[in-house]
C-alpha cells in the first residue's frame, strides 16, 4: 500500500494502522472531538472516520480542487482551513463550513501555506513567500492586513500554535541547518529549541502543552521531500529531552499540519511505501 494512516500513542508507545490505500494520502489533522482524520490526496480533501469502516469521504471544497497539504480545522470544529491554488496559480488560503462548501479567500499575499490555527479560532499561522523568501505570518480569519514575524533570516517554515496561544513553533534555517524554533504572536521572545545534526521541521505542539512532536531529516536533504528514511521525534515544550520515536519511511505528507488527538494523548501521521 502506498500510504498508511497511523496513530502513534506517546504514553503506551502503542502504535495502530487506521488506514491503508496505494492512493497517495498526506497530512492527517484530528477533529476536535477526536471522531475523524481530515486528509488530502489528488488535490482534494476526505474524512476518515475513526469509529469503524476504513473508507474516506470526500470533503466538498467547491471549486477548490488542488488542495495541497496545508490544511486544517478549527479549535469548535465548524470550519475548514485550506490551502489551494486552483483560483489563482499560485496558494492560497481559504476557509469553508467544516461540513464542506464554498470557500472564502483569506489572504491575498500568495503564495501561502496554512500551517496553524490560534486556540481562541481568531488567527491563522502560515508560510507565506514574498520575492522568494520564506517568512513566518499571522492573519485574522476575516482576512486584512497580514502580520510578519520573521524577516528573511534563513527559511522559516511550518508555523503552530501552541495551546495556551503563547507561542507559535517553527522551523528556520537561519543557523545552517533546519531547526525548531519558537517566537510569541507578537514578534518578541524568540528561541531556538533544537541544535543537532538533522534537518529537524513541523513542531507541531500538544493540547496538554507539554511535548512536541516533530519530523526529522538526514543533514544532507535539503527541504522537506517525500520517500526518505526519517525520524519522529518527541521533546518537552522548551526542547529538553529531545528523543526519537521511531523511523519510518516518510517525510513529505507525513506530519506536515497539526495532527494531535484532543487528549494530547497521540498523533496521526502516514508512512508510505516507495511509489
Amino acid at each position: 500500500m502506498r500510504s498508511s494512516v497511523e496513530i502513534y500513542n506517546i504514553r503506551t508507545g502503542a502504535n495502530r494502522v487506521v488506514f491503508q490505500t496505494d492512493q497517495l494520502i498526506e497530512a492527517p489533522n484530528y477533529s476536535p472531538d477526536g471522531r475523524y482524520l481530515l486528509l488530502n490526496g489528488d488535490g482534494l480533501l476526505y474524512r476518515l472516520p475513526l469509529g469503524g469502516g476504513g473508507k474516506i469521504v470526500r470533503v466538498d471544497t467547491g471549486f477548490a480542487k488542488t488542495c495541497n497539504n496545508d490544511h486544517g480545522i478549527s479549535p469548535d470544529g465548524s470550519l475548514i482551513a485550506i490551502s489551494d491554488k486552483t483560483e489563482h496559480g499560485k496558494s492560497c488560503i481559504y476557509v469553508l463550513p467544516a461540513e464542506g462548501g464554498t470557500p472564502r479567500q483569506v489572504t491575498t499575499n500568495l503564495p501561502s501555506y496554512w500551517h496553524g490555527w490560534s486556540p481562541d479560532g481568531q488567527r491563522f499561522s502560515y508560510c507565506g513567500i514574498r520575492d522568494n523568501v520564506f517568512d513566518i505570518y499571522t492573519i485574522s480569519i476575516d482576512g486584512g492586513e497580514e502580520t510578519r514575524l520573521t524577516h528573511g533570516e534563513g527559511r522559516n517554515d511550518g508555523p503552530d500554535f501552541s495551546a495556551d496561544g503563547q507561542w507559535i513553533y517553527f522551523n528556520s534555517s537561519r543557523t545552517g541547518l533546519m531547526q525548531i524554533w519558537r517566537i510569541h504572536p507578537d514578534g518578541t521572545g524568540l528561541q531556538q529549541l533544537t541544535d543537532d545534526n538533522y534537518g529537524n521541521w513541523f513542531a507541531h505542539p500538544s493540547p496538554r502543552n507539554d511535548k512536541v512532536v516533530l519530523i526529522s531529516y538526514d543533514p544532507e536533504v535539503f527541504d522537506h521531500p517525500r520517500d526518505l528514511n526519517v525520524r519522529m521525534r518527541l521533546m518537552d515544550m522548551d526542547g529538553g529531552d529531545l528523543a526519537t520515536l521511531f523511523e519510518l519511511f516518510g517525510g513529505q505528507g507525513s506530519i506536515n499540519v497539526p495532527n494531535w488527538s484532543p487528549d494530547g494523548d497521540e498523533f496521526a501521521y502516514v508512512r508510505y511505501e516507495p511509489a
